[in-house]
């Protein structure tokens, strides 16, 4: 399946172009994928359709519940391709199977629903048991590819509990290049760390969509604000507090505080906010 995969991941990347809509189907702004809400609407309305067929309720309830499926599919699955788009290809492989799943169920109830209007209910009714069928096999699949694969989770660690309260040292200023990130390591956490002047940036350099390390990401600036680029799949991350710009990352990428002792040591601990 690595060719089609290929192909269809590629399209999918220039079809949505990194900006307003792709980082909307991220799930950017509300800081969480979209795709599983939005997946859940729509196997929710299926199920409550299949529920009030097997008790023989009000027809007209069971098509409003597929037409409300039906409708949310489509953004489910916009957003669900954006996201896929940016995985690594072992995950892509069990996505692209979800996907294919997934579609076939859109079109058994799409069927079904067809069916009911003209007339057809028990037809119908045996295209919408076919249909959550199929859909529960590609849930299942979402779920392995959220909860064994990884896949939307966040990869950054979470170094508020990682790390021992108060000031670490982490290295003597002098040591740094000037305007380049490189990676330094606190116990068993690697560093995003960036000298500008007096001043220094530390982050978590794991980025928090992959595991992207950030301190091989490019240094832009975004309306103003100066930022890092995940080298992987290009999640943008500001540098003065972590959070998202551009996704495929949603969570923010974790962030340290930092103050430079009279030797020119710097000291690190986890920010509070």
């Amino acid at each position: 399946m690595d060719t089609p995969i290929r192909v269809l991941a590629k399209a999918v990347r220039t079809l949505i172009r990194p900006g307003t809509l792709r980082d909307v189907l991220h799930g950017v702004p509300i800081g969480k994928p979209l795709h599983p809400p939005l997946a859940t609407m729509s196997l929710g309305c299926w199920l409550s359709a299949v529920v009030l067929d097997v008790a023989r309720a009000d027809p007209r309830a069971t098509r409003l519940l597929l037409a409300s499926g039906i409708g949310c599919g489509l953004p489910t699955a916009a957003a669900g391709l954006t996201d896929w788009s940016s995985l690594h290809r072992e995950q892509q492989r069990v996505g692209f199977v979800h996907l294919l799943s997934n579609v076939t169920a859109l079109g058994l109830f799409s069927a079904s629903l067809a069916a009911r209007l003209r007339g057809r209910e028990r037809g119908g009714r045996m295209l919408s048991y076919v249909g959550l069928g199929v859909g529960s096999m590609g849930a299942y699949l979402g779920g392995h590819m959220a909860y064994r694969l990884a896949a939307g989770a966040n990869h950054a660690p979470q170094v508020s509990h990682l790390v021992p309260l108060g000031w670490h040292d982490l290295c003597l200023l002098k040591d740094l290049p000037e305007g380049r990130p490189v990676a330094r390591r606190l116990g068993y956490i690697q560093l995003f760390v960036l000298r500008n002047g007096e001043g220094v940036t530390v982050l978590a350099d794991r980025c928090p969509h992959l595991a992207g390390p950030l301190h091989q990401g490019r240094l832009v600036v975004e309306k103003g604000e100066a930022c890092v680029v995940c080298p992987w799949h290009g999640s943008t991350f500001r540098l003065e507090d972590g959070t998202v710009k551009h996704g495929p990352a949603t969570a923010p990428a974790p962030i340290f505080e930092t103050r430079i002792q009279r030797d020119g040591t710097i000291q690190v601990r986890p920010s509070v906010t």
